[in-house]
């Protein structure tokens, strides 16, 4: 498997795991009030804070356990890196548009973070998944 290829993998990993605790966190509160309403500051500078610093060990674990020679990017693999980047690109985007669409409805910061935070979280999912696919299954430029 090429370097890569594992840190595609170690993106989604984490990223899932993040997103999941902080949606844990959110939704699991003991109080019935209004969502909108949630403590959700510190629940998502913690999860984002924490998926920052556990990508990073993952990196460098795989980058010092991986032998020199199987640590050379060729030009297919920075082929898959930028298509799997321009795909999860298009998140990116879609969240933007929905924060500002959501801040000129007067939308609560509540969903207007969360929004942005979705699109993150996606944009790193379908990037990384598509870089997978890429590696998986072959990978032809247009």
């Amino acid at each position: 498997m090429a370097v890569e290829e594992k840190r595609a993998w170690i993106m989604i990993v984490v990223t899932a795991a993040s997103y999941g605790a902080y949606l844990a966190i959110v939704l699991g509160r003991p109080d019935s009030g209004p969502l909108a309403e949630a403590p959700y500051v510190a629940a998502l500078l913690w999860t984002v804070g924490a998926s920052v610093v556990a990508s990073i060990a993952l990196h460098l674990t795989v980058a010092l356990l991986t032998p020199e020679e199987d640590r050379v990017r060729d030009q297919r693999d920075r082929e898959i890196h930028r298509f799997g980047e321009y795909v999860g690109q298009s998140f990116v985007v879609i969240g933007g548009v929905a924060a500002l669409v959501l801040a000129m409805a007067d939308a609560d910061q509540f969903w207007i973070a969360n929004a942005v935070y979705l699109a993150f979280v996606l944009s790193a999912l379908l990037g990384s998944t598509a870089k997978i696919v890429a590696y998986r299954l072959g990978f032809q430029p247009w």
